[in-house]
């Protein structure tokens, strides 16, 4: 049985073909300069809503202090602490991309 399992695998194996190599190319397809433009609008505004939601996180959290509400003031620090976390993701997004790009291309 063992064998026969040995014998398959190194068959299946063998149909792989063993040297691929694919990069990714910037003029394969219309428009790639385009999407480029696009990708980066869309981080500029995450980023600037993060800010705006770091702002108006921190004006829930010091209403909700200041008011003694301990729900309010928790939502604001909750807030702030998401708006941070997407500030982070916005920003280091492409160089997280790049990471897990080279993380692939050694396996």
């Amino acid at each position: 049985m063992i064998e026969l399992i040995t014998t398959s695998f190194v068959h299946v194996v063998g149909l792989v073909p063993m040297d691929i190599n694919i990069t990714p190319n910037d003029s394969g397809l219309p428009g790639i300069s385009q999407l480029r433009t696009i990708v980066g609008a869309i981080m500029t505004v995450g980023l600037i809503l993060s800010v705006l939601a770091l702002i108006i996180s921190a004006i829930v959290w010091g209403f909700g202090a200041n008011s003694s509400n301990p729900h309010l003031a928790s939502r604001g620090k909750v807030g702030v602490l998401v708006s941070c976390g997407a500030a982070v993701i916005c920003g280091a997004s492409v160089a997280l991309i790049n990471f897990f790009w080279n993380v692939g291309q050694s396996v």
